[in-house]
């Protein structure tokens, strides 16, 4: 079992800035794909980032087209930690954030290849 555990969110102005944290401990492994998603009332979850390992210690980043440019996923396997920075923030990234964690291979946009779930922590940008 792996446990997440996210913070880091809060109320921004958009335009500014945020930075969540996921951290994960229990049967951590530094091959795991790992993911942010978001989710509003009444929608879907929804891919954000993902990063997934492909060898030795090398790792690729993936984002929605939504955030590409504003928002970077990064990793610490030391600290079992994956952060995600949001900069540029718009009123419509509002939204509960998600970490999530997965065997590698799997298609990293959906949601039902994620073996293990964050709480979530809510992000709200004001106009």
């Amino acid at each position: 079992q792996v446990q997440l555990v996210e913070s880091g969110g809060g109320l921004v102005q958009a335009g500014g800035s945020l930075r969540l944290s996921c951290a994960a401990s229990g049967r951590t492994d530094s091959t795991y794909t790992m993911g942010w998603f978001r989710q509003t009332p009444g929608k879907e979850r929804e891919f954000v980032a993902a990063t997934t390992w492909f060898g030795l210690n090398s790792y690729y980043a993936y984002y929605a087209d939504s955030v590409k440019g504003r928002f970077t996923i990064s990793r610490d396997n030391v600290k079992n930690t994956v952060d995600l920075q949001m900069n540029s923030l718009k009123v419509e990234d509002t939204a509960n954030y998600y970490c999530a964690a997965g065997q590698r291979g799997r298609n990293y946009i959906e949601p039902t290849s994620y073996d293990y779930w964050g709480q979530g922590t809510q992000v709200t940008v004001s106009s």
